[in-house]
């Protein structure tokens, strides 16, 4: 009877190869009792299958969503608990969180495929809504190979697949996901794949089957996480917890990941919801197809629209739950006393009430969206400004979520696992990181702030958001324009 692991190829022990740094340790099993005979035809097998796959859908979240914050200007790392070269705008092929990173996005892929093409077709009791599922694991795993790299193998040991086929692929799949069972999830994920290819035709199209199948409900789709059953070990092939959960909140005066000033009253925004039972984390949410069709609208010269749909936004966002927490002990000032803002009577930039004083008891921090953008603050705002409000809006809404660094026009680079054992296809050269270069050059700074403690005010000493608008031309950010 072959075992399990010899069939799928994400787990092929034999073969050590997997799309996107796919090597991993033969000896390393969980059950190497569990034979394909015991799963494949038999019934239910689809159910058992679909919950695996969310539970490697939360690991792929804990291999990519810490690495992605940590990178943009969202957070800076002061702890050396948690990547210390990213930070810093160093991505390395050799970096261990890189190569995990491709991995599990690789192995999500290669999961969904086999229960497509293995467990749904010899499951008698399998239905619709699972193999709307599977697609969407699928479409999923290629939007985030279009997201967070230039490009990736598309198969076990296959031929490297530039970002834009990559996203063609998950429009393919979220499309026949959705075919198969209506899903706001999917038009979502359509959505940001035209989005990350520039068409804005195409995204507001897909933006607005989103919004007119939601109906006003705020769809969410949530990583959810399982502390209770979790094994950790070197790849966190079996970490289940919120690990950015334990980076932004558990490890208290730790202090690992400190949010950018300007982002203080959202942060934590996952945090311990009982002994058992970690925050969820929002994967896609109806959010994104109002700031999609934001921008896309304004890169029409339609401001005014762009306006309205902002301002449909900004009420959803007031319509979100929120968390209350006692953060004291943390108090952004544990490691170094008097070197962050930690009091409401600070300004940052000018503006005042971005920055909560955790030392006085709980605070309240939204857990799905929050901004601190109202409609007056539209008023008036057109071309680059507007621009500017958009992705400002964009980084409040999706902080924690993996966003910000793609709109930075960050990508991380083909590991040298996958370089070592797909030498048929991988080059030296796409090892190579392709950064923006007006983020190189202030690369050791992108998370700097200026504070003066006894004037209460607190700069950022690079603006990235303005950088973003500034450099809309190139190829790396603004894909409307």
């Amino acid at each position: 009877m072959k075992k399990i692991i010899s069939k799928i190829s994400i787990l092929a022990a034999s073969a050590l190869v997997f799309a996107g740094c796919e090597a991993i340790d033969p000896t390393n099993v969980v059950n190497p009792n569990l034979s394909e005979d015991a799963l494949v035809g038999q019934p239910n097998s689809a159910e058992a299958w679909y919950w695996g796959m969310e539970r490697q859908l939360a690991v792929t979240a804990n291999n990519n969503l810490i690495i992605s914050e940590i990178v943009s200007d969202n957070y800076v790392n002061t702890q050396t608990f948690f990547n210390q070269f990213l930070d810093g705008l160093n991505v390395d092929y050799q970096d261990d969180d890189v190569d995990d990173s491709q991995f599990h996005i690789a192995r999500l892929r290669e999961m969904s495929i086999f229960g497509l093409e293995e467990i749904l077709p010899n499951d008698a009791n399998a239905t619709d809504v699972q193999r709307s599922e599977f697609l969407f694991f699928r479409a999923l795993s290629h939007l985030l190979a279009g997201m967070y790299y230039q490009e990736l193998p598309g198969s076990a040991g296959g031929a490297v697949l530039s970002r834009e086929v990559h996203l063609d692929a998950a429009i393919q799949y979220f499309t026949e996901s959705n075919d198969a069972n209506a899903n706001v999830g999917a038009l979502i994920g359509i959505a940001r794949a035209q989005y990350l290819k520039g068409d804005a035709v195409a995204a507001i199209s897909a933006a607005d089957a989103a919004i007119t199948a939601d109906a006003g409900a705020g769809f969410v789709r949530y990583i959810t996480f399982d502390p209770q059953n979790s094994r950790g070990n070197s790849n966190s092939n079996n970490y289940t917890v919120n690990s950015l959960q334990d980076a932004l909140y558990d490890r208290g005066s730790f202090d690992d990941l400190q949010p950018l000033p300007s982002l203080d009253f959202l942060d934590p925004k996952f945090v311990v919801v009982s002994g058992n039972e970690d925050s969820k984390i929002p994967l896609l949410k109806i959010e994104e197809a109002h700031l999609i069709k934001a921008e896309a609208q304004q890169s029409q010269g339609s401001d005014g629209d762009a306006i309205n749909t902002l301002t449909d936004l900004i009420g959803l966002v007031a319509t979100r739950p929120t968390i209350t927490v006692d953060d004291g002990a943390e108090d952004r000032t544990e490691r170094e006393p008097g070197s962050r803002p930690d009091s409401t009577d600070i300004t940052v930039d000018g503006i005042a009430g971005l920055v909560l004083y955790r030392g006085g008891g709980a605070v309240t921090i939204p857990s799905v969206s929050g901004t601190s953008y109202t409609a007056a603050d539209l008023a008036g705002l057109s071309g680059d400004a507007l621009l500017d409000a958009i992705y400002r809006i964009r980084q409040q809404v999706f902080i924690g979520e993996g966003m910000r660094s793609v709109d930075m026009g960050i990508t991380y680079v083909i590991s040298q696992n996958e370089q070592l054992l797909n030498t048929a296809n991988v080059s030296a050269d796409m090892t190579v990181p392709d950064l923006p270069p007006f983020l190189v050059s202030i690369k050791d700074n992108i998370d700097g702030i200026s504070y003066d403690e006894v004037a209460r005010t607190c700069t950022i000493d690079n603006d990235i958001t303005a950088i973003i608008v500034s450099q809309k031309a190139t190829d790396y950010v603004c894909p409307f324009h």
